[in-house]
Formats: structure tokens, sequence, C-alpha cells
């Protein structure tokens, strides 16, 4: 980098001479500041050797201009001379970092920016941290106030250097004074914008997580912020709030979760940040408000044009929107103050109407930040503090009303999007609101009783009408739920998502969260009425058909119709009579199962709801029922003593101590299923002797048998932790937790002579149970 910022010159011993001398200032400045000691900064080289070296380096002036900038920022000093020296550094440096946005990443990453890296090396960076934070350090009665103008041009600087100069961004993210410091700039309006990109910036490279409880007056800095600063704000507030590794939790095994838990015992920083802003007085209130806001509440008029350039070299849209929509409130508030009659701004030039298409994607990007914030808040520790608050507000019948015109509207050909993405990339803000919104909806219903909120008055009442018809008791959570705070309009939000489900292409990428949506609506105990309300509306024919017509090919849509499947089918008759009528085929009923079983980590929810279901229907003396066992090919494949067996050695073969997640576990608890139905029969003895046969017939004595045991052992590790809630289990599968625990406890028994106990199937030549599990 060193030769690359002194920069090429032509032949001559003078020439030479002055590039090896700029070098040496160059390797001394670096050496000085990764050492502490010697030459740390540009303003220790005397400006008569600056200016010999300066043209042949090609420095652009940059040194000089930051000794300049030295002298005229000590603390005594006005700063009057440091806005006119940072105009003449700033170009320099937006061009590059204009260069490094709009070029491709890839080759802009091997590029070399010159100018930013010259400012850094010389001191640059640190002197504008410095300028910025001096009004903070000095004791003197008599504080130094730095204009805006001044505090803009530093973080625009900043935040230039920082995506074009490897490093820099990590430097200031290790100063904390900074960091915290830059959250004081965020009460002022006119520097709000630059500080809020920089802070983020800074933040996405921060080792630790900052604690949000010492930022100085957090309360009255949030307070203070518009509507609009407020969203902006939720898209720092989300680095804060996230679990780290959230994104990829399904792949982190069950061991070193365990693990990490044990060390962790208190909550995480994430999780203190979360409680932290659920005391601040109005905060969930005032997101509530953002997300349901309609567009046509903001303002359209902006003398947006002469600012465009200035954030041009910024390029993230959704900081360009805002820039245009901050001085369209400028301009609304003017000419309200100024004169009451708006025709007035239709004959200036300089104004112009803000596009329609624009106003829908600023208000998209705002929304997209203000849902993600509350979605994490809704999956926390205080779940059902945020719930009863999102209730209380209003925030579901609001994102109703919004559900046509702006969350699943058709995309409009002008519309904004990210820059160097097209309409239909998964990045786009369309998109990325849709699957937000969508997992909005999946944090909410999953297993609580708030779910109900999500339909319409009318909806209700036909929940209540298909539980007498059954003669079942309603639901209480459906008779407790406050029809004033449902959704009005001719559908609830569960409905008009079943219509979009229906009319998605088969190769969206919407398919999976859809699915997760409406499931986790069924997620918890099983309820006649829930399911029939989804049948009733075509949901199961819906599923199949993407199932088994459409032959999908997406492990992850398989897999979510899969469990939605699973849901939508267990314990209910009426939902195996649709199936035998849709998969009226042996053809079909045979790509059906060919889904099921190209992956069993992906179907095995689906399994465990036939197993159940069959179960359960054998016990009963109804003759529909009977009717229905007889006639439907699922139930009939599933009754066969054989394919169960086949199941069963296949679920516990695919998974290991070593390699099980929160996404493969549910393996486990499947084959465990079955084996405490074949215990209810006084079957287990000859289920476990059936799987010792299967064992030798592949020629392997005792390897899943020995698996099925570490397997157990772990589960007794895992679910009997006092911190782990246990009634999923109960819920889905309708068997009590008790019966769970005894169950493993009678396969794990030690005497070899119990016709239950696994070690008595595995002969004592092939056992390999006693081995500790180890975080590999």
């Amino acid at each position: 980098m060193a030769a690359a910022a002194a920069g090429p010159g032509p032949g001559g011993g003078g020439r030479r001479g002055a590039r090896r001398g700029a070098a040496n200032i160059l390797a001394q400045l670096r050496h000085g500041q990764l050492s502490g000691r010697g030459l740390t900064r540009g303003a220790q080289i005397t400006e008569a050797l600056l200016k010999e070296r300066d043209k042949q380096a090609k420095w652009n002036g940059i040194p000089l201009l930051l000794q300049k900038l030295y002298e005229n920022s000590h603390p005594n000093s006005d700063f009057s001379q440091c806005q006119s020296i940072l105009k003449e550094i700033s170009p320099l440096l937006s061009m590059e970092a204009m260069a490094f946005v709009t070029e491709d990443r890839k080759a802009a990453q091997e590029s070399t920016f010159p100018n930013t890296y010259t400012f850094d090396l010389f001191g640059g960076v640190d002197l504008l941290v410095e300028i910025l934070m001096r009004p903070t350090l000095i004791t003197q009665k008599k504080k130094q106030k730095i204009s805006d103008d001044l505090i803009k041009d530093c973080l625009s600087i900043l935040y230039n250097t920082c995506i074009c100069t490897e490093g820099v961004t990590k430097r200031l993210a290790e100063r904390n004074d900074f960091v915290l410091f830059l959250f004081t700039l965020m009460t002022n309006k006119k520097t709000f914008l630059q500080t809020a990109t920089l802070i983020e910036d800074i933040l996405g490279v921060k080792k630790e997580m900052i604690q949000l409880e010492d930022i100085p007056n957090l309360a009255s800095l949030v307070s203070s912020f518009d509507q609009q600063q407020l969203a902006n704000f939720c898209r720092i507030l989300a680095v804060t709030i996230s679990e780290l590794d959230t994104g990829s939790d399904d792949k982190h095994t069950l061991l070193a979760k365990n693990a990490q838990q044990k060390k962790n015992l208190g909550p995480s920083r994430a999780e203190v940040n979360q409680a932290t802003l659920l005391n601040i007085p109005g905060f969930v209130e005032r997101l509530c408000k953002l997300a349901t806001r309609k567009v046509s509440e903001t303002t359209g008029t902006s003398n947006f044009l002469q600012e465009l350039e200035e954030w041009y070299t910024w390029l993230d849209n959704a900081l360009v929107l805002d820039a245009l929509m901050r001085v369209a409130n400028e301009e609304a508030e003017q000419s309200s103050t100024e004169s009451s009659d708006e025709s007035g701004l239709a004959n200036t030039s300089t104004r112009t109407q803000l596009p329609q298409s624009m106003k829908i994607m600023h208000e998209i990007m705002y929304k997209l930040e203000v849902l993600y914030v509350l979605c994490v808040l809704l999956m926390g520790r205080q779940r059902n503090q945020v719930h009863k608050m999102i209730a209380e507000f209003k925030l579901i019948p609001g994102l109703n009303n919004l559900f046509d015109k702006l969350i699943w509207r058709k995309h409009s050909a002008s519309a904004l999007v990210l820059h160097g993405h097209n309409q239909n990339c998964d990045c786009s803000p369309d998109i990325t609101l849709k699957i937000q919104f969508l997992r909005l909806l999946q944090s909410f219903s999953d297993h609580h009783e708030n779910k109900y909120l999500l339909l319409n008055s009318q909806e209700l009442n036909e929940l209540s009408a298909i539980a007498l018809k059954a003669n079942i008791p309603e639901v209480d959570a459906v008779v407790n739920t406050d029809r004033s705070l449902v959704c009005d309009g001719k559908r609830g939000l569960l409905t008009r998502l079943l219509q979009v489900m229906k009319k998605e292409p088969a190769e969206s990428s919407f398919r999976f969260w859809q699915a997760r949506a409406v499931e986790s609506f069924l997620r918890g105990a099983t309820s006649y009425a829930d399911q029939m309300f989804l049948l009733k509306r075509g949901l199961l024919e819906h599923i199949l058909y993407c199932i088994v017509d459409s032959e999908c090919k997406s492990r992850d849509v398989l897999q979510s119709y899969f469990d939605l499947l699973g849901e939508l089918m267990k314990f209910n008759i009426d939902a195996f009579k649709r199936f035998n009528k849709y998969i009226n085929t042996d053809e079909k009923f045979q790509i059906f199962l060919n889904q099921i079983n190209s992956s069993l980590v992906d179907s095995n929810m689906l399994v465990r709801c036939i197993t159940l279901s069959l179960d359960r229907f054998e016990n009963q003396s109804d003759i529909k029922v009977a009717e229905v066992l007889s006639e439907c090919r699922l139930l009939s494949y599933m009754s066969q003593m054989s394919m169960r067996m086949s199941f069963l050695f296949r679920l516990i073969n695919i998974i290991h101590v070593q390699t099980l997640t929160q996404e493969n576990v549910s393996c486990l608890n499947t084959s465990l299923v079955i084996l405490m139905l074949a215990r209810r029969k006084d079957k287990l003895p000859f289920y476990l002797h059936t799987l010792q046969e299967m064992e030798y017939t592949e020629k392997y004595p005792g390897f899943i048998l020995n698996n099925f045991h570490s397997l157990l052992r772990f589960w007794q590790q895992h679910y009997l932790n006092k911190d782990k809630d246990s009634t999923c289990l109960e819920n889905s599968s309708c068997i009590s937790f008790t019966y769970w625990k005894e169950t493993v406890s009678i396969l794990l028994s030690p005497d070899r002579t119990s016709p239950c106990a696994i070690v008595s199937y595995i002969d004592e030549a092939y056992m390999d149970i006693d081995r500790d599990f180890t975080e590999e």
C-alpha cells in the first residue's frame, strides 16, 4: 500500500530519490503508528519536506492540508479555518468512495485508494476524532462549539475513509469512548444521518457488542427522535439486540450450544440490550405506529436535487431517501409557516414532487428495520411483555390494513431498488419486507394465545361455530380474545396470507416463509377448529398440489410443507379423508412417498403426525373413523409394522450425538414417539428385537442400538435441563412428559435381563455405550 500511495513517477535519479524519500516517510509513519514511538503523525514532519515530496509522491496536497488542519484545531482555536480545509480534502476522498461503491465490489477490493490511504496514514482519521470529541474533553467552563457543517464534514470524511481503507472501521470500533460519543451527536437533526451511517458501519465490525445502557441519556435521546430518525435508529439497534450467530442457528450442534450455555449463566449482551429498550417509555408503541403508518401520511414535496450530489457519495439508498425525505419535511414545515397556501410550492422551479414509488420505497425501508426489531423482541426473554404491548398498540390490525397496498403489493416498473440489485433479487427492499413480515407473523403466532388476533370478529365466530358443530368445547384463547384488538375489514391477516400463498409461483422464495407463518398458527395444543378453519379454505389441497403435482424440489420448502401438513392433519379424521380424496391414484401416492423418503430429516414431523393419528384412530369406535381407516392409503401404509420399523431404523441411523442440531433433533423425538406407542401396547421388546435383527441383516451388529443408547443419554441431559421447556413435546404428541421420561429411563436401564432395555439387545462383544460426549 505504501508504494501505491507514493505513486509511480518517470525515470531519473532525482525523482527516484524523491520517491525513496516519500516511501521512507510512509514507512516511518506506519512503524510509528504501530509501535507508538518516533514519527506517529504527519504534523510532526516539516512543511518544507512535505512540499518537496508531495508532487512526486502524488499525495495531492493531503499531508499539507492535514498539517494546516492540525494547526487550526488546537484547544484554543475557534475552528473557523477547519471548515475551509476540510472542504478541500473532502472531494478527494468522496471521489474514491464513489468509485468504490459504484465499481464491481470484487474489482474495488483489489483496487487501491491512494487519497484515503494517505489521509489515514498522515493521521487524518485520529485528528478528526480529536476535533469531534474535543468539546467533551475540555474542562473549561466555556465549552467550544463546533458548527453542524464542520461535524457533517468530519463524519462524511471518516465514513469515506472507512469504506475505502481497510482497518479504519475496526480501529474506530475499538475506541469505545468514540462509539458512545457518536450516539450523543444523534440528538442533532442536521448531523443525524451522517452519524447514524457511521455508527452502523462501526458496530458492524465491532468484536464486542456495545451495551445500550452505557449510552448517555438513552431514553431522552430516543424520545427526541422524530419518526424517521427512530426508524433509522432501528438499523443500529438491529446490531445490538441480535445474537451474533442467529443466522446459522440450525447449523450449530446442540452439544456446542449446551456447552456454551453452561459457560454463560447470565443473560447475553443482546438480551440485556433488549431489556434496556423495553424499559424506554413508549418505545414499542412508537415502533408499532411506525410499522402501521400509511404511505399517504408521508410528505410529498422536496427540493432534493441540490442535496442528491452530496448524498450520492454515501450510496446507500435508505440514506439517500432519508436525505430526500428530510428536505421534503423541512420544506413542508417552511411552507406551513411561511404561507398557508400550498399552491405556492408549485411556482418554485427547483421544487419537485417526490415520485410515489420513491415515497413507497422510503416507507418500505423504514418498516423493514422496525419489523426486524419487533421480531427480535418477540423472540426474546421478555416475549410475553412484548406480546401484550404489540396487541395493545394494534400492530396486527394495522399491518392487515397495509397488506394489499404496501406489504404484498405488485411491483411497479418504477420502483426503486438497492444499488447493484434488481427488483426480483432477494436483497431488494420489496422482497425483504415480505420475508420480514412473514417472520414477524411466525414469531407472533408461535405457541401464543394472541395468535387469534390474526383473525377478524367474523372469523372468530366461525371458529366458535366449528367447535359447536363438532360438539367440542371452544378453545379458551378464542373465548378470551379481546375483540377490540383483532383485525378489521372483510378478511383477517391469516386469511389474506392463505390467499397470496395459493397464488405464489412454484419457484417463489416466499413459499418457505409463508408455510412457516401458517404452521406457527397451528403449533401448540392441537385445535380441531383451527385445522378445520384452514381446511375449509383449501390449504391441504394446495400443499398436496405443491408436493405431488408440482413435485417441489427445494428441500427448505418441502420441509416447511411437510411440517405444515403434519400440524394440519394431526388427529383430524376429516383431513385424512380429504388427503385420500386428493391422492386418489397409486401413482400420486407413490410420488408423495418418494418425496417423504427422499429426506427423512425434512419429513419426520409428518411421519410422527401420521403415527400418532393412526394410534388414536385405532382406539376409536366411530364408524366414520373406521371407514377412513380402511380407505385411506396413507393410514393403511403406516399401519404395516414393517413400514413403521423401516422408519424407526432410518430415523435412528441418520442422527448422531455429535451432529444433533435444533433442526434434526426432531428425528430423535419421532423415533421415541414410535417406541412410546409400542410401549403402550406392550410391544417394546418386539420392536427392540426387530431392530437387532435389522442390524444383523445389515452385517453391522450393535451399530444402531449403540447409537440410539448414546442419543437417549443425550436426550436426558438436554430435555431434563431445568431451563428446558418440555410443553412443546407434550403439545405436539399429546403424551405427558412424564411418560416420555419414563420410556427413556426404561430403554436406558443397565439391567441386561430387562426385555425393555436397549443393552439386552447388544451382544457384549459389540457394547460401546460408556463413551462421554465431547464437543468436536
